[in-house]
């Protein structure tokens, strides 16, 4: 077995060390057949496990169906996958109308994390009225959860060094020869047509790229925080969190989608399709957020369509001392009773 092939030298702008960065996490032999595991997929596995462990604690602390969560997060993972290649190979429907074989090869790439989300949604939403789940609960329980799964997804584009963005001088841009080979074939999204040793350009003028990845990934992870405090101080309806999370990562991914080169695009127009869906979705969120607290503001009630596990199941922490005091209270008072009785 190999482990950490296949290197790429990566620097950043004010710092003089060079990482040595592999997209291999490692690589064996079956038979004579090599089979290759790659970071990507290890990270997304990673911080696949970390959302749905958190969806998870949440579920129990909202004593939501456990065994009815599994399915939901079953469905829901199947329909994320097939929504996220669906909407890529729709806009890129030039390339797959004539390889039609490549349409499932989703282990070459390929996968947009907006038709993951929509493909999720609706497995979701099938799977809760099927089972009987309140799915505005479901939609907050993942909006947070989402919030951690793809801040720590992201990673997996610095391991592929992918989805960086254009030229940047600052003190954070990231450079690699994997990046040097890329823009060596797509000169014209640089503004280097014509340039005949575009590495050389490169390292002439101290060029560096916007490191996308990082800036979602630290997008993410603060919107994670602002939505757990929402949930513990400020949570009034159900769907609340799922809007700010839309309403919090729409106005990031619309910020980061204007600085990346490898945008998918409407047809032959300059208009990036994650960008225009994000600002749609912002505004969507914004106004369904505004209107409902106004509504909840006059006439507050409490949050409803929890879903309860059955009798005799596990209880909470707090339920369980509250019944232990209870009990004490009274064996107290009978004791009381049996003093004044005799």
């Amino acid at each position: 077995m190999e482990w950490f092939a296949d290197f790429a030298k990566v620097t950043f702008g004010g710092i003089e060390k060079i990482f040595d960065v592999s997209s291999v996490f490692c690589e064996f032999y079956i038979g004579s057949h090599l089979v290759q595991i790659n970071w990507y997929g290890v990270i997304i596995a990673f911080g696949f496990t970390l959302a749905a462990l958190f969806g998870g604690r949440i579920a129990y602390t909202w004593r939501i169906n456990l065994s009815k969560m599994v399915d939901v997060l079953i469905y829901g993972t199947f329909g994320g996958i097939i929504g996220a290649r669906a909407y890529y190979v729709i806009f890129e429907w030039d390339y797959y109308s004539e390889h039609l074989d490549e349409i499932i090869a989703i282990w070459n790439g390929g996968l947009a994390i907006y038709g993951g989300i929509i493909g999720g949604i609706i497995a979701g939403y099938i799977t809760c009225k099927v089972e009987k789940l309140n799915f505005l609960n479901l939609l907050d329980l993942v909006g947070m959860s989402l919030l951690i799964g793809q801040g720590i997804g992201r990673w997996g584009n610095y391991a592929n060094q992918e989805a960086f963005g254009t030229f940047t001088n600052g003190n954070y841009g990231m450079m690699s020869d994997k990046v040097v080979s890329y823009i060596s074939r797509h000169p014209s999204k640089f503004g280097l047509e014509g340039v005949a040793d575009i590495g050389g350009y490169i390292e002439e003028h101290n060029l560096f790229v916007h490191p996308t990845f990082f800036y979602e990934f630290v997008w993410c992870m603060l919107g994670f925080l602002v939505l757990y405090i929402i949930l513990k101080k400020f949570r009034k309806f159900s769907g609340q969190l799922f809007l700010c999370y839309g309403i919090w990562y729409g106005t990031g991914r619309a910020i980061v989608e204007g600085l990346r080169t490898d945008s998918l695009y409407i047809g032959n127009t300059d208009l990036r399709v994650s960008q225009l869906l994000s600002i749609a979705i912002v505004a969507v969120c914004a106004v369904l957020l505004v209107i409902n607290l106004i509504k909840v503001k006059k006439n507050p009630k409490p949050i409803e369509g929890v879903d309860f596990f059955p009798e005799g199941s596990a209880k909470t922490l707090k339920e369980k001392k509250a019944e232990k005091l209870l009990k004490a209270q009274k064996v107290e008072e009978t004791a009381e009773e049996e003093d004044e009785n005799g």
